[in-house]
């Protein structure tokens, strides 16, 4: 626009621009505005699953502290159903499972586990079901499919962990090198006076008597 020109060249040149551009210009407000309002209610929504879906843990919470498994497995369904996407029903898996190893339903205990890997968006939590999981596989002889699940580990802080439970695989296979090599790395993760540390040093100590 000429800024020298008179106010009714300028006043005309402006009706023209918005004849041009008025449409363009409507559209990306209300665009605009859209986005604004759909992210507030995505930001409420997700508030309010996450509350629902708190809640609806701590009644499983409850059932499994009062002992009820048939309903606390309804309520762990419910999480599974319509609060996947939310921790919460990562909780549940992970309580359900424990519950089910404490009462020697390890097949059933799997299954959680399985769950929490294949739908759990923290590295963390899949690397530690992989982990409990591999152990119960451990402890069924069923040795290949343990050392598939820590393998490799998908979360560098389980690093350490998944070292040692090689470590186990490799002494029920009989391989005494490969795990004294497993729980020798294990410990080189870890800091001095760390608890776990005098376990690993008591399990390559009883590898080297065994070999």
């Amino acid at each position: 626009m000429d800024i020298y020109a008179s106010d009714d060249e300028k006043g005309e040149e402006i009706k023209q621009w918005w004849r041009d551009n008025g449409r363009t210009v409507i559209i990306a407000i209300i665009l605009g505005v859209a986005v604004i309002f759909s992210g507030r209610y995505w930001i409420g929504y997700q508030a309010t699953l996450a509350e629902q879906a708190s809640l609806n843990y701590l009644q499983l919470s409850t059932l499994l502290t009062n002992g009820d498994e048939a309903k606390a497995e309804e309520k762990t369904q419910q999480l599974f159903n319509q609060f996947a996407t939310t921790p919460y029903a990562v909780f549940a898996a992970f309580d359900m499972a424990k519950k089910a190893v404490e009462q020697g339903s390890n097949d059933v205990a799997k299954n959680y586990l399985q769950w929490v890997i294949d739908h759990a968006e923290l590295a963390g939590q899949k690397a530690l079901a992989q982990l409990r999981l591999s152990q119960l596989l451990l402890e069924e002889s069923k040795l290949e499919l343990a050392f598939e699940l820590v393998k490799q580990p998908i979360s560098e802080s389980f690093s350490s962990l998944y070292l040692e439970m090689q470590g186990d695989i490799f002494v029920a296979q009989g391989k005494s090198k490969e795990a004294r090599t497993a729980y020798q790395s294990a410990m080189s993760g870890l800091a001095q006076g760390q608890p776990r540390l005098r376990i690993l040093e008591f399990k390559l100590a009883n590898v080297a008597i065994t070999q």
